[in-house]
């Protein structure tokens, strides 16, 4: 049973760690939110289509509708189409080693507003990531003029929602079970998001018909955002929620050998140096806090 656990975190943090691959290919033809409605989209369908085959209520009635909406604006629908944004400025490798400080933010969030008890890690873990962050750049007084502010920028700002909403989904499981929060989500997420397509950007039709698009678009849509869900909820039942998120720390490193295999994107010494930094303060932060690694459910691309 162990080993088939291990197999299957494995398994999502390939699915994962290519969602920032997917991601980048898409964005050459596809705005940022018609991205985040397409995948929404093929994610509901086969999260739906599990539910009815298994039998498991949706529960409609009685849902709590504002705590939904809150979580799927806050912990998919933004951050998704931040990252879309972002990966036309950097590359998919830099998104996943940013997007690793993620459970930081829900460190210091959980620290300001939902009464998280930090310990001396904690600030080691910080003290690390910073100077993960500042490796990865090979950055220096001399660099400031050639890093793009707006994709880094973009991508912090992309993992604050994801360590904000990794709070309100903990809450609302609470309420609902891990599938109808899976589902309505990706509902609410599809709706808003096509909503602000429909008003922002245009729809290649072309571009969709594409065999390369359909692929990666099927990749990122029924793998990263169906199937990984129900493979960590799964991990989550028999493994437990601390043994699941350890999924984040995979993520980066199976994302820069994504984009190093498929775009041939440079792997350097200070992208290496830096993931090591950035993933020591994350380990060291999540275990400063009291509860652990649980607090970064959710946290995917």
């Amino acid at each position: 049973m162990r080993q088939s656990l291990f197999s299957m975190l494995l398994l999502l943090g390939l699915i994962w760690g290519g969602s920032y691959y997917f991601i980048k290919v898409l964005i050459e033809a596809f705005g940022p939110w018609t991205i985040v409605m397409l995948r929404s989209g093929l994610g509901l369908a086969v999260i739906s289509v599990y539910m009815a085959a298994s039998g498991k209520p949706f529960g409609f009635k009685g849902l709590p509708w504002a705590a939904v909406a809150a979580m799927a604006i806050v912990n998919t629908c933004v951050p998704w189409a931040i990252i879309g944004f972002s990966e036309t400025r950097i590359a998919s490798g830099t998104a996943a080693v940013l997007n690793a400080t993620t459970p930081l933010w829900a460190l210091a969030l959980g620290i300001l507003f939902f009464g998280t008890t930090a310990r001396r890690t904690h600030w080691t873990g910080m003290a690390s990531t910073a100077a993960g962050l500042l490796t990865l750049l090979d950055f220096g007084p001399s660099d400031a003029a050639r890093v793009d502010g707006l994709g880094f920028a973009g991508m912090l700002a992309a993992s604050f929602f994801y360590g904000l909403g990794s709070h309100l989904s903990r809450r609302l499981l609470d309420r609902i079970t891990p599938y109808q929060a899976t589902f309505f989500t990706l509902l609410l997420s599809t709706l808003v998001s096509g909503i602000a397509a429909s008003f922002s950007e245009s729809f290649p039709i072309r571009e969709l018909a594409d065999p390369r698009h359909l692929l990666v678009l099927f990749g990122l849509g029924v793998f990263g955002s169906g199937l990984a869900y129900m493979i960590f909820y799964r991990l989550v039942q028999k493994g437990g929620p601390e043994f699941a998120t350890t999924v984040t720390y995979l993520l980066p490193a199976i994302s820069l050998l994504w984009g190093f295999a498929l775009l041939h994107e440079p792997l350097r010494w200070h992208t290496a140096a830096g993931l090591v930094l950035i993933l020591a303060g994350v380990y060291l932060s999540s275990r400063g806090a009291r509860g652990g690694p649980e607090a970064e459910r959710g946290l995917s691309a």
